[in-house]
């Protein structure tokens, strides 16, 4: 990574932190807090309906193992009762576990969306592909291949295993951390602020909706600054508490330094192939303008020459008729030439940047386009080509195949990544 880019990624760094700094990104940090608690809640609840048919068979199968053990033959019934059990858990488990294991992955992806779009936090997905002629769809029946291979791509995946874990990490560890803030917050606003409003002329209802606690010296004064402490303590730790939440996340669903090896070179494989299709495709465009544009008015202008040369002496007036088609031509061509430069890199996007670069072809679409969005400084010139390009691409198709009358543009960095 040269110094550029290390400077261009503090760049991204500091923008993705800085909607989390102020009141606002306090205020925004406890309400995202209280969406991961209800994200949690799901969790759970998917951790019950998962775990409940194998707690049931297994402890079926214990109090079976025992009694089998003890050599007791006097608990028929129970001994029945234990067997159904076991049973209807290994049936349940039958049933719940493809779905469970597949919205336990859904549920995991969820985690990281929101963990790199709220706290700045990316964590990457690495999933074995499903084997041909298995889809991944929810109900795949309960014999035959289609379940063996829709089990066997499941189990066989880390991935899933860590997706299950991240279930009962969450629901104790990261309620845990996300409840701090929240109690604070709260408990700052009822326990204390509430009764200590109480008291004045204009909410002496709330005394009676909530009485004030009981310690010596608790007067309205006193009451409202705890109360004003703890919610300000709640806000002020929000955020990296939040922080601290998306990086358990991380630990627990990140991929093994193999998987993420190999999904970084399956990822420089795939760039690898782009980016030689696309330069050759460039090499392509070139040879095809430069053959069928300037070369071709060149070769023109040569033969009109040639042809003003041996009319010169004879018929003057026809030569310089010549001449002047020919200046024409070198004109065009000369025209040709500098789109053909333009084309391969925009002056403006090398003297004033992406954005600028971006604003001007919006200015010469057809369409309304609307540009929104701002960037920290300027990345390494290959992205800023790309991204450049890949837009004008993007912009052309939609004047020519959507029937919009208007498009809209928006760049900016989230997560470290150029969006």
């Amino acid at each position: 990574m040269t110094l550029r880019d290390q400077r261009w990624r503090g760049k991204l760094e500091g923008v993705g932190n800085s909607d989390r700094r102020g009141i606002r990104g306090s205020l925004m940090a406890l309400v995202r807090a209280f969406a991961f608690i209800g994200l949690m809640l799901a969790g759970t609840v998917l951790l019950i309906v998962t775990a409940a048919p194998v707690v049931v068979a297994v402890l079926g199968l214990g109090h079976l193992i025992k009694d089998l053990l003890r050599g007791s033959a006097a608990a028929d019934g129970q001994d029945l009762t234990y067997l159904l059990g076991v049973l209807g858990g290994a049936a349940c488990g039958w049933l719940v576990l493809p779905a469970a294991l597949l919205t336990g992955r859904r549920y995991a992806r969820q985690t990281r969306r929101l963990s790199a779009r709220w706290c700045g936090v990316p964590i990457h997905e690495v999933y074995a592909p499903a084997p041909p002629g298995t889809r991944p769809d929810w109900w795949p029946g309960v014999s035959g291949r289609a379940y063996q291979h829709r089990m066997r791509w499941l189990l066989s995946d880390q991935a899933s295993w860590r997706d299950l874990l991240w279930l009962p990490v969450n629901t104790v560890v990261g309620s845990l951390v996300l409840l701090v803030p929240l109690l604070l917050f709260g408990s700052g606003i009822v326990a204390f602020i509430i009764p200590a409003l109480g008291s004045v002329a204009w909410f002496n209802g709330l005394q009676r909706l909530v009485p004030p606690p009981a310690f010596p010296g608790n007067t309205p004064l006193v009451l409202f600054i705890i109360g004003l402490a703890m919610v300000a303590a709640g806000a002020w730790i929000a955020p990296p508490l939040l922080r601290g939440y998306a990086r358990l996340a991380r630990l627990v669903l990140a991929p093994s330094a193999q998987a993420e090896l190999e999904l970084r070179v399956a990822h420089l494989a795939r760039t690898r192939s782009e980016t030689l299709d696309t330069g050759a495709a460039e090499l392509r465009r070139i040879e095809r303008d430069l053959h069928d544009g300037a070369q071709a008015r060149l070769v023109a202008m040569g033969l009109t020459l040639d042809a003003a040369g041996r009319l010169i002496e004879t018929d003057p007036a026809a030569a310089r008729a010549l001449l002047y088609e020919a200046r024409d031509a070198s004109a065009r061509a000369l025209v040709e030439l500098r789109d053909l430069v333009r084309g391969i890199l925009p002056p403006v996007l090398a003297d004033r940047g992406l954005a600028d670069a971006v604003r001007a072809t919006a200015l010469d679409s057809p369409l309304r386009v609307q540009v929104t969005g701002t960037l920290p400084g300027r990345p390494p010139a290959p992205v800023e080509s790309a991204a450049y390009f890949a837009v004008s691409e993007l912009l052309a198709n939609v004047a020519k195949h959507s029937g919009a009358r208007e498009a809209e543009v928006d760049l900016r960095h989230e997560s470290g990544a150029l969006r």
